[in-house]
């Protein structure tokens, strides 16, 4: 999201836009989508007004449900000028016995965002028990201070049992942090490192420059840790170049090396998915889970014959003899 990047008013309602759908939708409008199944219903959270959510017994036709948030969290309205409740790049996962939600909080072009954090212990809205309940913030940006935008989180519990939590979107690439057990705040003595990086651009910490990498998901099979991020530009309708791409690593901590070998943090990753000009103009912002014995990347691409809107895009994932994902048409 680049500070010099002229964004239309269609372009911004486009992308962004929480858009209500009816019952039984088998396309639903999203933007960067992550999963969660309570054992009987799935549960798409997403960028929109208190973080847009649907529901769908079969991963195929989708119906609304209640937003997270009725009001912006009031935390995040303090800490980050122009942040009205319209909340991005969500993640979601169950551990301990509860749900963790954490969310985006930040404005176009700009690193001084924020990361909060909210549980539930149910996600049926019809449940007496429902009411996600925010804790604030886990870690936030600031121009001046940090040369990272703190925004698109994603948990990844190691095979120790510790959580941590990766994110970035432009400036100096994608970051992961450790957190603590109960994932309410970063680990004490804190851990820090960096898995991704597409240039190293010599600019004042303002501004977000060209390294244009954002999105990271991580996903643990077969002894490795396969990093998904997404390179290029979201957000231009069917202008859009978004496309997904991967490493992988034995260590959570990375190095994270693409198919040919190449550190991605010096400017690695093969693509895994793109645009094909017949259906999405781009794809990006993806999230990979098992379900019902399928492994699935589910993301969002700008839909041709829509005029660029954003849909769900789901994909069923196959691993070659080498190991590496590979999307089934």
């Amino acid at each position: 999201m680049k500070l010099k990047l002229l964004i239309t008013c269609t372009v911004l309602l486009s992308c962004f836009m929480t858009v209500k759908a009816t019952d039984g939708i088998t396309s639903p409008f999203v933007h960067d989508p992550v999963l969660a199944y309570d054992g009987s219903r799935y549960y798409i959270y997403c960028t929109g007004q208190g973080i847009q959510v649907y529901s769908s017994a079969d991963l195929n036709t989708w119906r609304d449900e209640p937003s997270v948030f009725d009001s912006p969290p009031q935390w995040a309205m303090n800490m980050v000028p122009g942040y009205n409740g319209h909340t991005w790049a969500p993640d979601i996962i169950y551990y301990q016995g509860k749900y963790h939600l954490f969310y985006s909080c930040s404005t176009f072009g700009k690193n001084r965002s924020a990361i909060g954090y909210a549980e539930n212990v149910t996600l049926n809205p019809s449940d007496p028990r429902y009411k996600w309940e925010d804790k604030g913030c886990i870690v936030n940006s600031v121009p001046g201070r940090n040369e990272w935008n703190a925004i698109d989180p994603n948990i990844i519990v190691d095979g120790d049992g510790t959580p941590w939590m990766t994110f970035g979107s432009f400036w100096n690439g994608i970051k992961l942090v450790k957190l603590t057990a109960d994932m309410n705040s970063v680990a004490k003595p804190e851990e820090w490192y960096s898995l991704c990086k597409r240039m190293n651009d010599i600019l004042p910490d303002s501004l977000p420059g060209d390294d244009a990498v954002e999105a990271p998901f991580i996903y643990h099979r077969g002894g490795y840790y396969y990093l998904f991020v997404s390179f290029d530009y979201c957000c231009r309708g069917l202008k859009s170049n978004y496309k997904i791409a991967i490493g992988r690593s034995k260590n959570v901590k990375g190095p994270y090396l693409d198919r040919d070998g190449k550190d991605m943090l010096r400017g690695g990753g093969s693509i895994l998915l793109e645009g094909d000009h017949k259906i999405y103009s781009a794809v990006g912002h993806c999230s990979v889970y098992d379900f019902s014995g399928h492994t699935y990347l589910f993301a969002h691409g700008y839909e041709i014959h829509d005029n660029g809107m954003p849909h769900l895009v789901k994909k069923e994932l196959k691993w070659n003899d080498e190991g590496w994902p590979v999307v089934t048409p």
